[in-house]
């Protein structure tokens, strides 16, 4: 367990007994930017041993508060920083599930709230799936299947729990395990996609354009980056950024897959330098500070158990804690 989740069951219990009107006036920046994935009501096999994700009741909760304490703006408000009356916030979702079209969108549409979808091309159409979610599949089929059962029993409660943690903390470079480890159990991952569509297609991304959404990169194939070389770095990120320009969505930002933890100044300085259109990075660490003036911190909105409001006002304290420690900077090589 983190520090900073440590940190957050600490404080959260004590935050409760204010409002969060306390707490905004400690927002250390004009504008905040925080991060989704997808919201469901259903049971989504290949997330939910992943991250937990908010229903739909809970999301539309969520934005109620936001709205009321926040002014909602779109990407031309953020690069232009738009003087807003309350304090600016940027919706942006990670990965590019299908439940953004089907779920959230007509949600957005319906309230007037832009968001940005950062997807990873090689995903799009459902041709492939993505290395993590295969893993959330693999541990799903394991628990819930029938044709499983037997072969659990087998099993003790500690064996389980070491195979289903083995399964998930396979890396991206292993990633070929997670393939022979769904061909060993009889897992058809291209079926699943085919029955159950986990990713937007390249016509639902052309709609969601066209209706006013931001489409950008999230990396090709969502790799951790300090996993690759500086090198493989770059690959990646331009091999995604080439797709946007090619299919005229947003080329002005990129979005890391998980982190951005260990990536180096010479990988930024490279990223712009062959871009120039690229305006901004976004990170997931939180209020945060980082080294690198161009890179944004944005904030995880899908904690298990805490509410959006919760989440700010941990994440406002824990800020505030940091600057006071002088480690609210994320400092880079």
């Amino acid at each position: 367990m983190s520090f900073k989740t440590r940190f957050f069951r600490v404080i959260n219990p004590l935050s409760k007994n204010f409002s969060f009107d306390h707490f905004s006036k400690l927002l250390p920046f004009e504008t905040i930017i925080i991060v989704y994935h997808l919201v469901s009501d259903k049971n989504v096999k290949h997330v939910k041993h992943l991250f937990p994700y908010r229903s739909v009741n809970q999301f539309e909760k969520d934005l109620d508060f936001l709205s009321k304490h926040f002014e909602f703006i779109d990407w031309d408000d953020y690069l232009s920083k738009k003087k807003t009356s309350k304090p600016g916030i940027l919706l942006t979702f990670d990965d590019g599930y299908i439940e953004f079209y089907d779920i959230i969108s007509p949600i957005l549409l319906k309230k007037g709230i832009f968001a940005i979808n950062y997807i990873n091309p090689k995903f799009i159409d459902n041709n492939e799936m993505m290395w993590r979610n295969k893993a959330s599949l693999i541990v799903s089929e394991i628990i819930e299947d029938e044709n499983f059962q037997d072969k659990m029993f087998e099993w003790t409660g500690n064996e389980l729990k070491e195979i289903i943690s083995s399964i998930l903390s396979i890396n991206f470079k292993d990633k070929h395990q997670l393939d022979e480890i769904a061909e060993h159990l009889e897992i058809d991952t291209k079926n699943y996609l085919k029955t159950n569509p986990v990713y937007l297609t390249t016509n639902q991304l052309q709609k969601l354009k066209n209706d006013g959404f931001g489409i950008a990169s999230h990396g090709w194939d969502h790799p951790l980056y300090n996993q690759l070389s500086l090198t493989e770095q770059l690959e990646n990120t331009q091999k995604a950024l080439d797709y946007m320009n090619e299919n005229h969505f947003l080329i002005d930002s990129f979005a890391f897959p998980f982190t951005d933890n260990l990536v180096k100044n010479q990988f930024f300085d490279s990223v712009f330098s062959q871009n120039p259109d690229l305006r901004v990075t976004f990170g997931a660490a939180g209020l945060k500070l980082d080294s690198n003036k161009k890179n944004i911190q944005r904030v995880p909105i899908e904690i298990r158990n805490y509410s959006v409001e919760e989440i700010l006002k941990n994440e406002i304290i824990y800020y505030q804690f940091l600057r006071n420690t002088k480690k609210n900077r994320i400092k880079r090589s």
